[in-house]
């Protein structure tokens, strides 16, 4: 059994027991959050597609740690112009472990 569960507007197909990385969530560490933009359940082969949205869906989850992803390297230059910079940073994220899909 998964779904694909819109989280932050980012689209992510999930199961049960799944550990995901989602954009930095407001909740605190060991807190449980509940996501109900459930775009699609997948049950033993029988698809549940909603539009845009299944009534009634759920998925359930728990905050376990909010962590930085890796670096990225923003340079921009212009060739002979004398014109060089660079930046960088590094995404804000939360780890959620998938606790239950409620179809």
């Amino acid at each position: 059994m998964y779904a694909v569960v819109d989280i932050a507007g980012k689209q992510f197909k999930v199961e049960k027991d799944q550990y995901v990385y989602t954009p930095r969530l407001e909740a605190e560490e060991g807190a449980s959050v509940k996501f109900d933009k459930v775009l699609l359940i997948d049950t033993d082969g029988k698809v549940q597609v909603g539009t845009p949205v299944i009534k009634g869906a759920s998925i359930s989850g728990k905050v376990l740690e909010h962590v930085k992803d890796d670096k990225v390297i923003i340079f921009k230059k212009k060739r002979r112009k004398g014109y060089a910079l660079k930046n960088g940073h590094r995404q804000q994220l939360t780890k959620v472990q998938i606790e239950s899909i409620k179809a």
